[in-house]
């Protein structure tokens, strides 16, 4: 019988170290020749990235960015979004996805979202629409969030974006390694962005992110925002732009762990079937949308005894994470922003029910096995 006055070993939410101990030879030898040759800022492994991601999904032009945030700012400058119009944004998201917008004087517009994939409602987008309209805006385009790690359906929101000349952003910062339909994330939508921070799928050891298209003048023009929109050289200053470069240290980590990403996105969605099979009954557990599939970013259960179950969770040395406690509309710095009269009921309900479960691709199944008992004993 086991000694319950034995401290719990520590389960940790994503196991960035186990991964460490797996390629931690290599990283250190791919940090060390970006220390050796010293071209710390754009250095050859850059544009080495840049070209793998972009094979990796199939899109013509990938550009490494400093973060994630950069790139979806970067692709609403490169398409000249600015004061008076209105960019359409899910409400259950992280902020930087309506900050952006309003940073460059647009106004975000608020879209509810499908309560069983946690993504943009198509059906919503109408009536948002209509609301920006209300407010005397110009609707210029849509942002669709990948959120915790499965696409948006966009073969529902394409057709309506395109019938009021909107343009798609896909913001794939959860979502970069899935596919939809037959096309891979970087494909889907007319700008593809994500995020290669820590916790990301595919992440690197600090801040990270990249922008996905086809289109070769909209890569031309991030190319140049993202050093301060210089033209020939950074001398000859074309345009506004920031100062969002991707470092050659993380391009060399990336490069790294995208050798070994396919192989962690298998065992991932194993390690998600085993939630799903043994979960099922007392919560209501993630489901894929048909065509689609996920990186599983997050593996995030809906459940009214959200409090009791992260208790129960905690008491067993199980650690828990809210995505998101808020929703973005309710949050103090959007609250203004507009959104339908009807509201966006479904992010405000699923704020207060979704919960977050240790994901990660080196999660053993006697750790699981726990995590799942720790959720089991939150209905006792």
């Amino acid at each position: 019988m086991p000694d319950s006055t034995k401290p719990f070993a520590k389960i940790q939410f994503i196991d960035l170290g186990a991964q460490r101990r797996r390629i931690g030879a290599r990283m250190d030898q791919a940090i060390l020749r970006v220390v050796d040759h010293g071209k710390y800022i754009m250095g050859p492994e850059v544009a080495e990235l840049e070209k793998k991601l972009a094979a990796f999904c199939g899109a013509k032009h990938c550009i490494g960015v400093a973060n994630g945030t950069d790139a979806l700012l970067l692709a609403l400058m490169a398409m000249g979004i600015s004061r008076g119009d209105a960019v359409l944004v899910p409400s259950f998201t992280f902020a930087a996805t309506a900050e952006v917008v309003a940073l460059l004087g647009a106004t975000p517009v608020f879209v509810d979202v499908l309560e069983e994939s946690f993504n943009l409602d198509p059906a919503g987008l109408e009536a948002a629409i209509g609301a920006a309209k209300a407010a005397g805006l110009a609707p210029k385009a849509v942002i669709s969030v990948d959120l915790f790690g499965q696409p948006a359906d966009f073969d529902a929101i394409e057709p309506v974006a395109r019938r009021h000349g909107l343009w798609v952003l896909s913001d794939a910062a959860q979502s970069f390694g899935a596919s939809y339909r037959g096309r891979k994330v970087g494909q889907v939508g007319d700008i593809v962005t994500t995020s290669f921070f820590p916790a990301k799928p595919l992440g690197c050891y600090g801040d990270g992110g990249a922008v996905f298209t086809d289109d070769d003048d909209v890569a031309a023009v991030i190319r140049s925002l993202r050093v301060h929109g210089q033209g020939s050289d950074k001398y000859d200053n074309v345009r506004i732009g920031v100062n969002g470069r991707l470092d050659t240290i993380q391009a060399a980590v990336l490069l790294e762990k995208l050798a070994i990403f396919e192989d962690e996105i298998d065992v991932r969605q194993k390690v998600a079937e085993r939630y799903n099979e043994r979960l099922g009954n007392c919560v209501r557990v993630p489901r894929l949308i048909p065509g689609a599939t996920s990186v599983w970013a997050q593996y995030t259960i809906v459940t009214e005894r959200r409090d009791a179950i992260a208790q129960s969770c905690k008491a067993a040395g199980v650690p828990t994470a809210i995505y998101y406690p808020l929703a973005l509309s309710q949050q103090t710095a959007y609250r203004g922003y507009p959104k339908p009269a009807a509201g966006v009921p479904v992010s405000e309900r699923l704020s207060r029910q979704v919960l977050s479960l240790p994901m990660h691709p080196y999660l053993d199944d006697a750790t699981q096995d726990r995590i799942i008992a720790a959720v089991e004993a939150g209905f006792d």
